[in-house]
C-alpha cells in the first residue's frame, strides 16, 4: 500500500470529511439510505456481513456512516458494509454524518476507502481507476498524485482490463492472481491466452511457472497456416501454360474472379512471352 493512503481519507479531503465540532451525528432511517452509485466494490461476502451484523447486535454501530443528501433520502459515501449489516440486523436507523459532496469527490472517497481497507480485487480497482479518469478527465499521473498511489501501480492495474473478459472474471473471483494477469499481458500471440489460462487452472501453475512458459511460447516461431490445395483443374491449366510460355505461372481463383500471374525476368523475356500470345 502506498504511503499516502496511510494518512487516511481526511488527509486528502480535509474540508469535506474531517470531523468538525459542529458536525452532527444523526439517526437516519435505514430504508431511506441507498448504496453509493460510484461504489467500486462489486462483491460483498455474505460471511463477512454476517460477522459484522453479530458485532452490531452486540455493540451497536461504533463509527457513524458518512452520507450525502439525495433527491430521495441519502446516498452512502462511506460505510456500505455497515449499512448492509444493519439491514441484516433489522435496525431501523443508522448513525450518520451528512456531508455535501460532489459526484467527483464521492467517487474518489469511495475508492480511497476501499483501497485503505484493501477490499478491492485487482479488477475492481482497475475499473475504479479507469472510471475515475474517464469521469473527471484526468491522466494517470494526475490520478496517482490525488490518490497517493504510484503512477506505475495505476498503469499496471489498468492494463489488466485489456485481457479477455473471461480472464478478468477469473482474476476477479480469485481463480487467478493479479500476478497471473500481469504475466498474461506478455503473451505475444493473443490467441494463445485462453488456452494458457486453461492450463494454469488445470495444472495449478504458479506465477513463476507461467512466466517461464510465456518466455518459451514467445520464442517459438509462429506457425504459418497451410495454404489450401488448388483443385486439379487449376493445377492442370497452370501446367499447360508453363509449358506454352516457358516460365512460372500461377492461377488463383477468388469468390467472384480469378487471377493469372506470369513471371518474366527481363524486357526480352517479356517480349518473348507476348510473342507467344500473338502466334
Amino acid at each position: 500500500m502506498a504511503r499516502g493512503l496511510g494518512k487516511g481519507i481526511n488527509a486528502f479531503f480535509p474540508t469535506e470529511l474531517e470531523e468538525k465540532n459542529d458536525d452532527v451525528i444523526q439517526e437516519i432511517p435505514v430504508n431511506e439510505c441507498r448504496p453509493n452509485p460510484y461504489q467500486p466494490r462489486k462483491t460483498f461476502h455474505a460471511d463477512a456481513i454476517e460477522e459484522l451484523k453479530d458485532s452490531i447486535l452486540e455493540y451497536g454501530i461504533v463509527q457513524p456512516l458518512i452520507v450525502r443528501n439525495s433527491i430521495k433520502g441519502y446516498e452512502i459515501v462511506v460505510g456500505e458494509r455497515r449499512f448492509r449489516a444493519a439491514k441484516e440486523a433489522e435496525l431501523t436507523t443508522l448513525p450518520a454524518v451528512v456531508k455535501d459532496l460532489s459526484d467527483e469527490k464521492m467517487m474518489e472517497v469511495a475508492l480511497l476507502e476501499n483501497l485503505q481497507r484493501e477490499d478491492l480485487t485487482a479488477i475492481e480497482e482497475a475499473h475504479a481507476y479507469q472510471n475515475l479518469m474517464n469521469e473527471i478527465g484526468i491522466t494517470q499521473d494526475e490520478l496517482s498524485k490525488r490518490l497517493g498511489k504510484s503512477r506505475s501501480h495505476i498503469a499496471n492495474i489498468v492494463r489488466l482490463l485489456s485481457l479477455p473478459e473471461q480472464v478478468t472474471a477469473y482474476i476477479n473471483n480469485g481463480e487467478l492472481s493479479m500476478g497471473h494477469g500481469r504475466a498474461l499481458l506478455g503473451v505475444k500471440d493473443k490467441d494463445q491466452v485462453l488456452p494458457l489460462v486453461n492450463k494454469i487452472r488445470n495444472e495449478k501453475l504458479n506465477v513463476r511457472q507461467v512466466e517461464q512458459l510465456i518466455v518459451q511460447m514467445n520464442e517459438q516461431p509462429k506457425k504459418k497456416k497451410a495454404k489450401p490445395k488448388k483443385d486439379i483443374f487449376l493445377q492442370e491449366r497452370e501446367s499447360v501454360l508453363r509449358e506454352q510460355l516457358g516460365t512460372a505461372v500461377s492461377i488463383n481463383r477468388g469468390k467472384r474472379k480469378g487471377k493469372i500471374e506470369i513471371e518474366f525476368y527481363s524486357n526480352e523475356d517479356l517480349e518473348r512471352i507476348l510473342e507467344t500470345f500473338e502466334t
